[in-house]
């Protein structure tokens, strides 16, 4: 944990777990008393998403919960939908220079499998040193990430990590509160044969050339092949996929939203992954994922909420060592 921040790992770890928690807690419950039409209905447009009205739902407690917090340690809060920059400065009319911390949090990210009762989606925050708006991905120094579960679940997880102390996750049972120690391990493959990888595509926009590049990965690492030997996965939400790279799962993810839309000319800051989407990328980290940006280097964007970013996601370095020179020559020409 950074010098700069004056209390034990221990204190901010155990104030984000009840927080994740009661986050959790509130939207099942909401979930469970609705209609899907309600669920799905959409709340708010912003530059960097669209917010639902599931959404909405839990950023009025988020922001309370924040605030009790701040009562004890003022910091910044950056979310989406909180103010025109994503930073709230809490307690309200302190100056921000003067947070002890950042807070960057997701608390839904999976909005749409979530809101139809498809698939989990995931509340993810991490804690940085406060270097104002020159501090990045990079600087989180903990992490965590919070499983939001579908109406049918009786389960959740919540995993957890700082940096250079290693990764740890529980299991929830919802109907009790028993937790129980939960064992998270990435997949040892040194290749990608029966196993799943996949690149990104949620949407229409960039689907094509993501597509292009994609047929001749594949092409690259298999050859001509007439078997399936690798399966994808469109897991709607960067947590997700973060934890299927965690839990061994995945293989590999590519999230090259970015760059696809640059190459049709698309606008880029939207319906692409943001910081606080994968502001929880230490835990796998901690866990021996290979995370990168699209040129093989550490995720250094800065905390807001509209930076476009791109990332890869290697399960161990085996992987990483021999598919990144693919995705390097594909995405940059060497």
């Amino acid at each position: 944990m950074s010098l700069l921040l004056s209390h034990d790992p221990s204190f901010y770890l155990a104030r984000l777990k009840s927080l994740h928690v009661q986050m959790r807690d509130h939207l099942r419950r909401y979930m469970l008393s609705q209609d899907p039409a309600t669920l799905a209905a959409v709340g708010a447009e912003h530059d960097g998403d669209t917010q639902y009205r599931i959404d909405e739902q839990v950023e009025s407690l988020l922001i309370s919960l924040c605030r009790e917090w701040a009562e004890e340690t003022p910091f910044v809060l950056i979310a989406e939908g909180i103010s025109d920059d994503g930073w709230l400065s809490l307690p309200e009319g302190k100056p921000a220079q003067e947070a002890e911390f950042l807070l960057i949090v997701d608390p839904i990210d999976g909005t749409r499998p979530l809101m139809y009762d498809k698939r989990s989606a995931w509340m993810l925050s991490g804690i940085a040193p406060n270097f104002g708006k020159e501090t990045t991905l990079e600087h989180i120094c903990l992490a965590v990430q919070t499983e939001l579960p579908t109406s049918r679940q009786g389960w959740a997880y919540q995993m957890w990590a700082s940096r250079g102390q290693g990764a740890r996750a529980e299991r929830h049972e919802l109907a009790t509160g028993r937790v129980e120690p939960a064992l998270l391990q990435p997949s040892r493959a040194s290749d990608l044969k029966h196993g799943f990888a996949s690149f990104v595509k949620f949407f229409p926009e960039g689907k094509l050339a993501t597509a292009t590049l994609e047929s001749e990965f594949w092409k690259q690492v298999f050859g001509d092949s007439d078997k399936p030997l690798a399966f994808e996965d469109q897991y709607a939400s960067t947590g997700g996929q973060l934890f299927e790279l965690m839990s061994g799962h995945d293989r590999f993810v590519a999230d090259i939203r970015p760059w696809a839309f640059r190459k049709e000319g698309l606008r880029a800051s939207t319906l692409t992954c943001h910081p606080y989407d994968i502001c929880t990328a230490l835990i796998t980290e901690e866990l021996g994922v290979q995370i990168t940006d699209l040129k093989g280097r550490p995720l250094r964007a800065s905390l807001d909420t509209k930076q476009a970013v791109g990332w890869l996601g290697y399960a161990n370095v085996s992987l990483r060592e021999s598919l990144e020179p693919v995705l390097m020559e594909l995405l940059w020409g060497g």
